[in-house]
């Protein structure tokens, strides 16, 4: 289950339990990882997000709130804002959007999916993880049509399954796995060179 060579960048989503898988996959990333990571959690639309400063504590990377217009940084967790959509333009530089709720929800996972898709297209790991609704499914759909990985958390495992089922429902996944297999892998993801060793 090595992605090595294979992935330049990932995509993360999450509704119910979300933060509880976050909190399984995301210091399994290694401090020399090479993609960036794009993640869409689920969260009430009238409160800020602490979601950045909750996990940059707990990860070996750098981990922040997404900016409109912001270019992409290797090696970098990037979570959407409460209340605003996250989507990967060219560049590839990161764009906020307040365009219209996608599954009662925004962010939208189909929505940062969908964006990055176009973007890395063959280059892209999508991963959908606990949620209540089927919000992602089309998003990861998007993912497999353009020649990306695809993995989906085992619904059986997932806290709230419905988000894992409409994925697989749409389109096989590459993998189905446990949130530890999920982590496991994301640990083969390239890294960049050793920083200070010659």
């Amino acid at each position: 289950m090595s992605l090595q060579g294979r992935v330049d960048a990932v995509v993360i989503g999450a509704s119910a339990g979300g933060i509880e898988a976050l909190n399984v996959l995301l210091p399994a990333l290694s401090q020399y990882l090479r993609p960036p990571v794009f993640i869409v959690v689920h969260l009430p639309r009238d409160q800020p997000s602490m979601l950045a400063d909750i996990f940059s504590k707990k990860c070996a990377v750098p981990v922040r709130e997404a900016q409109d217009k912001e270019t992409v940084a290797s090696g970098t967790v990037y979570f959407a804002p409460a209340n605003y959509h996250l989507l990967i333009d060219r560049g590839p530089q990161l764009s906020l959007s307040a365009d219209d709720l996608v599954h009662h929800s925004r962010p939208s996972v189909d929505v940062l999916f969908e964006s990055a898709a176009d973007i890395y297209k063959n280059r892209l790991l999508g991963v959908i993880l606990t949620g209540a609704n089927e919000d992602g499914a089309s998003g990861l759909a998007a993912v497999h049509d353009a020649g990306g990985v695809t993995v989906v958390q085992r619904p059986d495992t997932a806290q709230a399954p419905n988000m894992a089922l409409s994925a697989l429902k749409l389109r096989p996944a590459d993998w189905v796995l446990t949130l530890d297999e999920i982590a496991a892998m994301l640990r083969t993801l390239d890294a960049l060179p050793s920083r200070g060793v010659n």
